[in-house]
């Protein structure tokens, strides 16, 4: 098994900006395929942001330009930092990892008010 640890949810006001962590086992190389998915109830879960093993990046649309995913490979730990947050951020965030199979985190909650 592997556990993905989130933390760096919360609670922020439109246009502010906080940055989320995703922990790895030290087991576990997180020189993988790794992502950010997102989730609101009733909605399907959304792909935020994603790195390849390569360093490769992509984002969803509607955070190009605001959302930048990285990962710190000395601390085993993948991050996004989020500014510029809108409302429509709001949503239960969750990272994962392709290691052999993809791997999933408990999810954090960030929750923007207008």
């Amino acid at each position: 098994q592997v556990q993905l640890v989130e933390s760096g949810g919360g609670l922020v006001q439109a246009g502010g900006s906080l940055r989320l962590a995703c922990v790895a086992p030290k087991r576990v190389s997180i020189i993988n395929t790794m992502a950010w998915y997102r989730q609101t109830p009733g909605k399907q879960r959304e792909l935020v942001a994603s790195i390849t093993a390569g360093g490769s990046t992509d984002y969803a649309d509607s955070v190009k330009g605001r959302f930048i995913i990285s990962r710190d490979n000395g601390k085993n730990t993948l991050y996004l930092q989020m500014n510029s947050l809108k409302p429509e951020d709001t949503a239960v965030y969750t990272c994962t990892i392709h290691w052999g199979r993809d791997y999933w985190g408990q999810g954090t909650q960030v929750t923007v008010s207008s």
